[in-house]
């Protein structure tokens, strides 16, 4: 199982320079050949950026219907703890809260583009070396 990071959805939901590989990872992820996990805080951080009711319908619809993609919610006790873990690690609350639910949910890695990930005790990988190739797609 990965844990998708906000920046992943966000490359392909504003077209940015790798939304192809994002895609075929999410699509892997909607059919069931891979599981993932997204936070609700990435749920609600997409919701805000994409600020378009259209955008974010087509986004949460397509979280519904994925069928290897299950949402998870922090409490206010494990944000709580996420406050004081940024600290340790030196992450912002974003990514602390991130690598917590990986942890938590022991997942393989955390797919993301954001290297302030890089370092910790759960890998960080590009939806390209989920998918296995070895050059950009």
């Amino acid at each position: 199982m990965f844990l998708i990071d906000t920046n992943i959805f966000l490359e392909l939901f504003l077209n940015q320079k790798k939304a192809d590989e994002c895609e075929q990872l999410l699509n892997k992820i909607a059919k069931g050949d891979l599981e993932a996990v997204v936070t609700g805080f990435t749920i609600h951080a997409i919701e805000t950026i994409l600020n378009d009711s259209k955008l974010v319908l087509t986004f949460l619809r397509s979280i519904e219907n994925s069928l290897g993609l299950s949402a998870y919610d922090t409490t206010i006790d494990e944000e709580m703890y996420v406050a004081m873990l940024i600290n340790k690690e030196n992450l912002d609350f974003d990514d602390g809260l991130q690598y917590y639910a990986a942890k938590k949910l022991g997942v393989e890695a955390i797919v993301s583009f954001d290297k302030h990930l890089d370092g910790l005790d759960i890998p960080r990988k590009e939806p390209k070396e989920v998918l296995g190739c070895k050059e950009t797609l």
